[in-house]
């Protein structure tokens, strides 16, 4: 998917991160349970160190508990990383970070200086109600369309923690290319910027193929004379069990894919998970294979000319 969304203040915190990462003490990235290899920030390997980082998987009751359990045994392969989840409306939990702070950064004096903590979250994924809860008070902006955030702040914890709040952004190349449907899908992109039809098919053919008892109890598809086998068929047979018609009887795969998108952002088709390892193991593969080739042919065409 082509998104080309980068708002100037998310170019902005880009390159705050990178000016204060080094400087942090832990930091803590809040991912989509249902999709956390999508909803990762690829700044933060690359400029993190040996900082210890926590790795949130938020938005649990929407997850397949199977999946999530696959996703923190495969997040916490990488040097200094410990992967938790967490629900929406589980207080209790979320405060336990502050407590697994002290055991990552145990000889950090609090008496002389604060504990510095970066938070970081592609918009959407829960990170500013994670803030509030931490702080106990309401002192980030939440909402339900992503980009809520907008200008870096920092905010004084309990136990003289200095946590530093950045806008949740997303970066200009998603890839690979399936990442960026995902995290529309997932809500993470403004629908503005998105074509619903084209995200909504590629959520139908995914669930056909991860989870085809779900779509076929939700839309009640036993009605029908044969189960339908891809996405256009999918968005086909919702159409004509909602009575979702157009003019001349047409179905309107609009209306389908806001009901579809929406119900799965809503968790009424029950906990799913949008990627697995293995998937994205695989596509980040086929999409260094395929950069390779772009690259030899650029080789080949300069070595002509």
């Amino acid at each position: 998917m082509a998104i080309n969304w980068f708002p100037g203040h998310m170019h902005k915190a880009r390159k705050e991160i990178k000016k204060i990462m080094p400087q942090m003490d832990l930091i803590i990235e809040v991912l989509d349970a249902r999709l956390p290899f999508s909803s990762e920030n690829p700044l933060v390997p690359a400029l993190r160190g040996d900082t210890p980082v926590i790795k949130v998987l938020n938005k649990r009751d929407l997850a397949d508990p199977d999946k999530t359990a696959e996703w923190q045994a495969y997040l916490e392969r990488e040097r200094g990383v410990t992967a938790i989840t967490l629900s929406h409306n589980q207080r209790q939990e979320a405060l336990g970070i502050l407590r697994l702070a002290n055991e990552l950064v145990p000889n950090h004096d609090r008496q002389t200086s604060a504990l510095r903590v970066m938070i970081l979250g592609i918009p959407n994924v829960g990170k500013s109600t994670l803030i509030n809860t931490l702080a106990g008070r309401p002192v980030a902006k939440t909402g339900n369309e992503p980009a809520v955030t907008k200008a870096q702040q920092t905010i004084k914890l309990p136990d003289n923690i200095l946590l530093y709040d950045t806008p949740g952004f997303l970066w200009p190349k998603l890839s690979p290319e399936a990442c960026g449907y995902r995290l529309a899908v997932s809500g993470a992109i403004r629908s503005s910027v998105i074509d619903f039809e084209d995200v909504a098919l590629f959520a139908a053919d995914y669930l056909l193929e991860a989870y085809p008892e779900v779509v076929r109890d939700r839309y009640d598809l036993d009605a029908l004379p044969s189960f339908p086998s891809d996405g256009v068929a999918l968005m086909d047979a919702i159409a004509e069990r909602r009575r979702f018609f157009g003019r001349g009887g047409i179905p309107d795969l609009h209306k389908v894919a806001e009901v579809l998108l929406n119900e799965l952002r809503a968790g009424k088709l029950g906990p799913m998970t949008l990627e697995t390892p293995a998937m994205v193991e695989r596509e980040r593969q086929q999409a260094e294979q395929a950069e390779a080739a772009r690259e030899a042919k650029k080789a080949a065409r300069r070595q002509r000319d």
